[in-house]
């Protein structure tokens, strides 16, 4: 919008009421300078921003106005506004706001009616925000009489529907202000509630008589998001630069393996970084568990790597192992069996064995609680047990309808993923034989047997009420499931060759990632890199598979592990530029980028029991 026609304007009248939006004062004085100088206008040809470009120069001259005074420069923000005739926004629509951030509601609905809400329905929107946000202070201040009047005579008159308006009647019986919060999930008067009010009121008036907060900012955070999503190699935390576009380099990325770590006798079937990055656990089909010391202050080839512990003991195949979240203690769960590690010295310090109702089956899975509060076991008996951090039985979940493959739980512990099976016996006069486990043990059990109907399922459990959400069911095994660090999604390994994405709050499929194979073993995956850019899993190929997690493209298909599956991968959650990978080979391979000196030997070293040795033909030694 324009100024009023005028060759010479003073700088110190400019503000029409709008004021700035930092707290400096309305006649364009900063720090108690008084820009006190006219400003002649300056007309330009034409409407848009240069003869060639598609944006119009007034959408951006107010944009800069905006920027200028959300981070303090009001003089040069008015002396902006006067040379070239555009203003940011009308009184009125600084009055609106105003009345809002002061909670003065009447007079605020009385200003909307002057800012271009026409249509009936969204006039209704915006003055159910309004009585909605007035509503819910009056209730936080214990006026309750007045919350009431307001629910009767001006939230229920607009037909909202019958749930809502409950919802918002319940709220009248919190206990104290402290509950309404809660429970509102709103978080009061003195909050950042009024401002939000602002942004939801945003959709129905027009942006250009109202524009958006920090649209500028908004528009460079979109561009840069999406340069970082057309980065497929994005792994760096280094800041952008408006100067010129993002780019990562593929020689950044962890392709190339620095380490071999040998000492398992026979398959290694999953690994787990410790939470700190600096120890890596293996568990084996050897009945081993083994803690590795990897160290990250140093440059590859050059830093500590060593064999700190070798967790013996166990009866049979180690299948999972979990860190605790301050890192002292290591479970590992071989067949029914769970036991407790001190990380440090290498001792078992409890054994969870024939608990009642505790598991009767192999244990698949386990993983700490965020809280540190304790951990969750889950077994092909169908149950999901949570223990208390010394080993004793605090709930339990089932049994589910499913065997448990894998679980995983979200960061932010409001949900368990479960992913498994149901197998239900065909009906054989010659068979008598007991269904529940085939021979072979639990990775039979997660394929289709002759004698049986299997069907694959996605289990959600909320955390807080114990209850299934979500069923989904999936043709084909699903045998991993791992959740991003925001808890928003969930990847599962889905035989014969895909990863599939879930979004756990819709729920729904939103990406495939192909290429891999998986037809007869357990394969597990993980997020990697800068806010999980990437999905990785192993693969019955003897290969690593990479994708770049928002477009679901192959980025690497990584050569090295000998004869057998790739059976799980982890990366480190300190160390962006570091992953590793455990095969039937029985080694372990630590991936990192290539070395920036070309003079650099790129030749893997090999760790096995405290030997150090360069293996230069990068053949690897089984034993």
């Amino acid at each position: 919008m324009k100024l009023p026609e005028s060759q010479n304007t003073s700088v110190d009248t400019l503000s029409n009421g709008a004021g700035p939006s930092n707290g400096h004062g309305a006649n364009g004085t900063k720090n108690g300078v008084h820009a006190s100088s006219s400003v002649a206008k300056l007309s330009l040809l034409g409407n848009s921003l240069y003869q060639d470009s598609q944006i119009g120069r007034e959408e951006f001259i107010r944009l800069v106005i905006q920027s200028l005074r959300d981070v303090g420069y009001i003089e040069s923000a008015a002396t902006l506004e006067a040379e070239s005739g555009y203003t940011m926004e009308t009184p009125q629509v600084a009055e609106f706001r105003q009345r809002i951030l002061d909670g003065e509601w009447t007079r605020a609905e009385t200003a909307l009616e002057t800012l271009g809400v026409t249509d009936p329905d969204e006039l209704n929107a915006t003055k159910f925000l309004l009585s909605q946000q007035k509503y819910l202070e009056l209730l936080e201040s214990q006026q309750i009489s007045g919350a009431l009047s307001v629910l009767r005579n001006e939230l229920a008159p607009l037909n909202i529907p019958m749930d809502k308006l409950h919802t918002l009647s319940s709220y009248m019986m919190c206990a104290n202000p402290e509950d309404l919060r809660h429970r509102s999930r709103w978080d009061g008067a003195a909050g950042t509630s009024r401002r939000r009010l602002l942004i939801d009121l945003q959709r129905y008036i027009p942006s250009a008589v109202m524009i958006p907060a920090r649209r500028f900012e908004t528009l460079l955070e979109q561009a840069r998001s999406y340069q970082q999503m057309s980065c497929l190699y994005h792994n760096s935390r280094a800041p952008f630069s408006l100067y010129a576009d993002h780019s990562c380099s593929r020689a950044e990325f962890p392709t190339l393996t620095t380490y071999i770590l040998q000492e398992h006798k026979d398959e290694v079937w999953h690994i787990q970084w410790s939470h700190d990055g600096r120890f890596l656990a293996s568990a084996s089909k050897d009945r081993t568990a083994i803690i590795w010391r990897i160290e990250r202050e140093t440059a590859p080839y050059v830093r500590e790597v060593s064999l700190e512990h070798v967790l013996r003991d166990h009866q049979y195949p180690v299948n999972c192992i979990a860190w605790s979240p301050d890192d002292k203690f290591l479970l590992t769960s071989s067949d029914s069996i769970i036991k407790i590690w001190n990380a440090s010295t290498g001792l078992c310090t409890k054994e969870l064995k024939e608990i009642p109702d505790g598991h009767t089956d192999t244990v698949m899975s386990l993983a700490w609680l965020p809280d540190k509060s304790g951990f969750v076991s889950g077994g092909m008996d169908r149950k999901i047990i949570i223990w208390n951090t010394d080993g004793s039985k605090r709930e339990s979940y089932g049994p589910t309808s499913i065997r448990i493959a894998d679980l995983a739980i979200t960061p932010d512990q409001s949900r368990i993923v479960a992913v498994g099976l149901i197998r239900t016996p065909t009906p054989s006069p010659a068979s008598t034989s007991n269904p529940s486990l085939p021979e072979g043990g639990a990775s039979a059990a997660i394929m289709p047997g002759s004698a049986s109907q299997v069907d694959h399922r996605i289990l959600l459990f909320d955390m807080h009420t114990k209850q299934e959400e979500v069923n989904i069911k999936l043709e084909g095994d699903l045998t991993s499931v791992k959740t991003s660090s925001d808890s928003k999604y969930c990847i599962v390994n889905h035989s014969p060759d895909e990863l599939l994405m879930w979004d756990l709050d819709q729920p729904r499929m939103t990406r495939k990632f192909t290429g891999q194979k998986q037809g007869k073993h357990i394969i597990k995956c993980c997020f990697g890199g800068i806010d999980d850019n990437f999905v990785v899993s192993g693969s019955e190929d003897s290969k690593v598979y990479v994708w770049h997690r928002d477009t679901g493209v192959l980025l690497e298909i990584l050569k090295g592990h000998g004869k057998g599956s790739v059976n799980s991968v982890a990366w480190n959650p300190t160390e962006e530029r570091m992953f590793a990978s455990c095969s039937d080979d029985g080694t372990i391979r630590i991936w990192e980028p290539q070395p920036l000196d070309p003079a650099d030997d790129e030749s893997p070293i090999s760790i096995k029991g405290k030997e150090r040795q360069r293996n230069l033909d990068d053949s690897i030694s089984i034993s």
